[in-house]
């Protein structure tokens, strides 16, 4: 019986080892943790955002890198087969905003269990504290790999050992070293979904999140990306889902070329906006500005505001200028804020970069250069937004991997 090891046990190995035991393999999977799924615990703030409830096509247009190499295992293995298989094991689902799909517990734990369940069943060999260090291959075929310093013959192995995103959960990279050393090409990782640091200090609104502004960001002129939705201001700068989505789209480009700007009102054109600013001020023409603009924008914001158009806190409504005027507008409708660095990976949700995808078969997820390893889930250089996505790329993958090990 031919013998398949999965070295990772992650949402894309532990599907892989499911995957590739239903097919009547002897599978064993080895995970250098104490328990398996560490990093799904933490998804979805702990209740695991598993997949998206959407079509192939749609799935695969929140591809930020990959897409076309991973239309294959989206089509073979898409989210309804992902939701078949865990409702098959048991799992209640259900299905929230952005399509978003949730265990209907609200625990990760859940999923986990779900996943191992289906292995243990399907007849797979689970060990943990198993530290793989080589996988052992003679010529261009595998033939072992070493754990805990014990020899384990195989005839194919699966490489799921993830990216570096979330290093607390053992994410550190393994799989990098095991690719190199079988002769693959690395796209140099790097953080993606993750929080953006910037030059102007925004601390006075640390905590504020924001509901249904624009950001854009530009770069020589050209806009990038421009986008409607929340975000949070940090002691660093900005977060929230805005700030993931951006970060995925900008986190291969030299900062200092990108310029951010923020549309506070964008529902109200800038004549509109001008217009209400002169009520306010006519009706209010003896308050301070930090509280006739309350009625704009929470506290914080509107020290950061009045900043950025060098505008007195404790000035008088009715002592406002037109040029003062025209300074809060452009604050109110096109905030800048100057990107100087990403968080990183300790913060990151996912990681952008890993195994250069020329060198993988889209097909069966195995390698191009050794016959018998394979490769799937974060390891790939493949990456989505939020909203269930990346996961999706997991059970897709590691799918493709286990059926074809």
């Amino acid at each position: 019986m031919k013998h398949v090891v999965i070295v990772g046990g992650g949402a894309s190995g532990l599907m892989a080892a499911y995957a590739a035991a239903s097919q009547g393999k002897r599978v064993t999977l080895l995970e250098k943790n104490e328990k398996l799924g560490k990093k799904l615990y933490i998804t979805g703030k702990g209740r695991c955002n598993l997949t998206n409830d959407c079509s192939p096509a749609d799935f695969l247009a929140n591809v930020v890198r990959g897409g076309k190499f991973l239309t294959r295992a989206a089509y073979r293995f898409p989210a309804a087969e992902t939701m078949a298989f865990f409702e098959a094991q048991g799992l209640a689902l259900k299905v929230e905003r952005g399509n978003r799909v949730f265990p209907v517990s609200d625990h990760a734990s859940d999923v986990t269990k779900a996943l191992e369940h289906a292995c243990l069943r399907a007849g797979v060999s689970i060990r943990l504290h198993e530290t793989v260090t080589d996988i052992g291959t003679d010529g261009n075929e595998v033939r072992f790999v070493t754990a805990n310093g014990e020899r384990i013959a195989c005839d194919a192995v699966i490489v799921a050992t993830g990216g570096l995103s979330y290093p607390s959960t053992g994410s550190t990279g393994d799989g990098y070293r095991f690719a190199e050393a079988a002769g693959h090409a690395l796209v140099p990782p790097l953080p993606s979904l993750v929080g953006v640091e910037t030059a102007e200090d925004v601390r006075a609104a640390q905590g504020v999140s924001l509901r249904n502004v624009v950001l854009t960001a530009k770069r020589g002129g050209k806009a990038l990306f421009s986008e409607m939705g929340e975000l949070l201001y940090t002691h660093y700068g900005i977060s929230g889902p805005l700030v993931l989505t951006l970060s995925a789209r900008i986190n291969r480009l030299p900062l200092a070329e990108i310029a951010l700007t923020l549309d506070y009102k964008p529902a109200l054109a800038e004549r509109v906006l001008d217009e209400r600013l002169l009520r306010e001020f006519a009706e209010r023409g003896n308050e301070q500005m930090k509280n006739v603009m309350r009625g704009l924008l929470p506290a914080g914001v509107t020290e950061l505001v009045l900043r950025a158009a060098r505008l007195s806190a404790v000035r008088r409504a009715n002592e406002v200028t037109r040029e003062e005027r025209r300074r809060l507008l452009s604050a109110l409708k096109c905030f800048s804020l100057t990107p100087v660095a990403l968080r990183g990976f300790s913060e990151a949700v996912v990681t952008s970069g890993g195994v250069d995808l020329r060198g993988i078969d889209p097909a069966t997820m195995q390698s191009k250069l050794v016959k018998g390893v394979f490769f799937c889930g974060e390891v790939l250089d493949c990456d989505a937004y939020t909203g269930g996505f990346n996961l999706q790329i997991a059970f897709s993958t590691g799918y493709l991997a286990g059926i074809n090990a």
